[in-house]
Order: structure tokens, then C-alpha cells, then sequence
């Protein structure tokens, strides 16, 4: 194991040359909205058809992100990692979630890139785990976007065990300079700080369906019409301080053993993948989704967080 110290330039867009690994629905986004920055980004996408799209799909993108259009043609589009620029300053993987293929690829990517620092766009996995073939795991730092990254602002940036924290930085002041808020994860734990609370509130909901409590329509119901009225103005912490941590407290002994405990999925999820209901895409899951109800939701969440954005 080696730790080779980057010779980073500024982290100003326009000095960048910039390698987006994917070019599928995070992928094409993440080059899009470093090309309208200024960046000279180069996306790889093995797929053929994948890669035909990409333009067009990337001029949506960032038409619903008011940005020009036009920056997509910018992008350079190419078929394997053996033929991204060598002289990239920083290369970001947006490929599935698998830790092997992720593994191999920076493997893959190290060599290439000798000069680039990397990042891994993963929502869940160790950034550790991923580094694991890597000569030199103090190259390779956790950025994870939200969907849709042309539109949620906050990225969290991860710092694995090895990462070198002047690269964590560099990270964060060029994602603020592309107009991203970025956040610093200090550790590398599952799920990272978002995505854990969120599945803790999944959690929860599944639980209050399979003890029979009420039925999914109304979890999301109760949600929507409290926390999601809230939760923009007041965050947890703040929302406990402006109770009184005292009263916190005495909602906390009484309700906390009452919580799920669960380390695996619930058998309410198990039961309905086992039927072939897997949510929008077969057209039922928890709910009924009617043929293209999942793209009018698409279009709600878009319009509602460009809103709130707004104000």
C-alpha cells in the first residue's frame, strides 16, 4: 500500500478536467452539471445505447435545472476507462451499487488516473470496503448525490479511514463552487448521516404496518400532514432544543422501547417481493401505481423541490 500526494490544482471548475464513470441516471447528470460549470468532462458508459442517450438526456437535465442545454454537447462521451485522459484532475464512479464491480473499477481507475483524485458516488457502501484493491486508499473519497442531483443541492462528502482530509476539503470547495452545499461525513459508517435517518423512519413505517398499527396509505398520510409539513423549517435537533430536551427526554422513556428493533428487512417488504409486487416499476407494491403515476409523481417532487429552493 502506497499514499501518493495529488498534486491538486484550485478547485475552480474551469481549470478541471473532469471523468464521470456512468453515464446512466446518476451518471449523465453529474457530467451535466460539471460541463455547465465550466469543466472539461468526459463521461464513460460501456453500453451503447446508454451512451446514445446521454446527450439528450443530459439537456433535459439541465433544462430543469435552469442551466444551458448547450453545455451538453460539450461532454465528451467514450466507451472503456482505457480511454479517459490520464491528465484528469478528478474522476467520480456513478455505476450500481455493487462493491465488487466498484472495487475492481477504482482498481482500474488508480492506474489510469495517476494524477486524479477519486470519488466514489455510493449511498450506502464503506468507502473502505470500496478502496479495498487500491494501491493508495488516501486517493479515494465518498460523494454521495441525491436524486436528482441537477436539482438537491446537499452532497455528503465521506471520508474513509485512509482519506487524507486536505482531499476531503478540496472536495467540498469544488462542489460549493458548482453550487452544491456540501456536508463533511467524519466517519465512514453505513448509510452515512441522510440515508440513515431515513430508513430509520422506513423502518418504522413498516413496523407500524406489519403490527397491524394502520395500513401503508395512512403512514404516509400521518407523515405528510406532521414531519413533512416540519421538517424543512425545523430539523430533529432543533425541533428536540425547541421542545425542551427535558420533555425529549420524557417522550424518549416512553416511546423508545416501543420502537422496532428489527436488523433486517421486514417480513411486510419480503412478503410482497415474493408476490412479484416490487412498488412502481410492476405496478404494485405497498401501493397501486396506475400506468404512469410514477412519472406524475417525478414531476410533482421536481416542481416541489425547485420551489422550495426558490423560497
Amino acid at each position: 500500500m502506497t499514499d501518493q500526494t495529488l498534486a491538486l490544482p484550485a478547485p475552480k471548475p474551469s481549470n478541471l478536467k473532469i471523468a464521470i464513470i456512468g453515464g446512466g441516471l446518476m451518471g449523465h447528470a453529474l457530467a451535466a452539471i460539471f460541463a455547465a460549470a465550466g469543466s472539461e468532462v468526459t463521461d464513460c458508459e460501456p453500453i451503447q445505447a446508454v451512451r446514445a442517450s446521454a446527450p439528450e438526456r443530459m439537456r433535459n437535465s439541465l433544462k430543469a435545472a435552469g442551466l444551458n442545454p448547450a453545455a451538453a454537447d460539450t461532454v465528451r462521451l467514450v466507451d472503456s476507462v482505457a480511454a479517459l485522459d490520464p491528465e484528469c484532475h478528478f474522476a467520480v464512479e456513478a455505476v450500481p451499487e455493487d462493491l465488487r464491480m466498484k472495487q475492481e473499477l477504482f482498481g482500474e481507475l488508480e492506474g489510469r488516473l495517476p494524477k486524479a483524485l477519486l470519488a466514489t458516488n455510493t449511498s450506502v457502501l464503506s468507502v473502505s470496503d470500496v478502496a479495498q484493491r487500491m494501491k493508495s486508499p488516501a486517493r479515494l473519497v465518498g460523494t454521495h448525490w441525491w436524486n436528482p442531483p441537477y436539482l438537491m443541492p446537499l452532497v455528503e462528502v465521506v471520508q474513509g479511514p485512509a482519506t487524507r482530509p486536505e482531499y476531503v476539503q478540496w472536495t467540498m470547495d469544488l462542489l460549493r463552487a458548482i453550487g452544491k452545499s456540501p456536508v463533511h461525513v467524519r466517519k465512514d459508517t453505513p448509510g452515512f448521516i441522510g440515508n440513515r435517518m431515513q430508513h430509520a423512519l422506513w423502518r418504522e413505517a413498516f413496523a407500524l404496518i406489519e403490527e397491524g398499527v394502520c395500513d401503508a396509505p395512512t403512514v404516509d398520510f400521518v407523515v405528510r400532514n406532521t414531519l413533512g409539513l416540519k421538517l424543512r423549517v425545523l430539523g430533529p435537533i432543533e425541533n428536540a432544543d425547541y421542545v425542551g430536551l427535558d420533555m425529549t427526554r420524557a417522550i424518549h422513556e416512553h416511546v423508545l422501547p416501543a420502537l422496532s428493533q428489527a436488523t433486517k428487512p421486514s417480513a411486510v417488504i419480503e412478503k410482497a417481493i415474493q408476490e412479484g409486487h416490487l412498488g412502481a416499476k410492476s405496478g404494485e407494491g405497498m401501493l397501486t401505481w396506475a400506468p404512469g403515476r410514477r412519472q406524475e409523481v417525478a414531476a410533482v417532487l421536481n416542481k416541489y423541490v425547485t420551489e422550495a429552493l426558490k423560497s
